[in-house]
């Protein structure tokens, strides 16, 4: 079982890259689903959440209207750096029940953690290789305010509430750049997939190796 996290600033394309591997065989983990699933009514990081930022960031159906709080910890680091420790906990765990459940059922399984802060908040070395998505500063703010309808000081908040993409490069494995088109993308993508089956393939021959000796 190969273990990869994908990562990559906000509104890089990080999403469309998972998806090119899924279709290639890997299994798919996303952070941002398992971090809306704990944060359903009643689960303990739900609780947590509204404890700290009170019942006003809730709906009528006591759902975490998100936009709400986006915008608060958007413009409070504080308050971004208090969500994520709530909830990346919960996360975590999640996901260590999906990797169990996919690896007893194909042992030589390439799973695909969509982790979007997974440098902010090392936790790199949990994974066997990690795959960073990269755009240019100019078409990330771009597609970020066409994306989640921004002006630009609301994009640029966001961006800067991430790690510097020059620091994240320096982090990571591998690189996809996602500037030019969706064919040159999925032909780097393809690249790389050939490089993960190898090195999964390595991973499992050296544990065999382990075990037999």
């Amino acid at each position: 079982m190969l273990n990869v996290g994908l990562t990559g600033g906000i509104a890089c394309g990080k999403s469309t890259v998972a998806d090119m591997f899924v279709r290639r065989g890997a299994h798919l983990i996303d952070f941002d689903k398992l971090a809306h699933e704990v944060q359903k009514p009643g689960r303990a990081a739900w609780e947590k959440v509204v404890q700290y930022f009170g019942e006003d960031i809730l709906l009528p159906d006591k759902n975490i209207d998100r936009n709400k709080l986006a915008k608060i910890v958007f413009a409070n680091q504080e308050k971004l750096a208090a969500l994520n420790q709530i909830v990346h906990p919960y996360v975590f765990l999640e996901w260590h029940d999906y990797l169990e459940k996919i690896g007893n059922k194909e042992k030589n399984a390439i799973i695909i953690a969509a982790v979007p802060l997974l440098f902010e908040i090392e936790r790199q070395h949990l994974f066997d290789v990690t795959v960073l998505v990269v755009v240019s500063p100019e078409e990330q703010l771009k597609r970020l305010m066409a994306r989640n309808d921004l002006n630009r000081e609301e994009a640029q908040k966001r961006i800067l509430s991430q790690m510097p993409i020059e620091q994240k490069v320096a982090l990571a494995d591998i690189v996809i750049d996602n500037q030019a088109s969706l064919s040159a993308t999925e032909n780097k993508v393809e690249e790389v997939w050939q490089k993960l089956l190898k090195l999964e393939d390595d991973i499992y021959k050296h544990k065999n190796i382990k075990v037999l000796n």
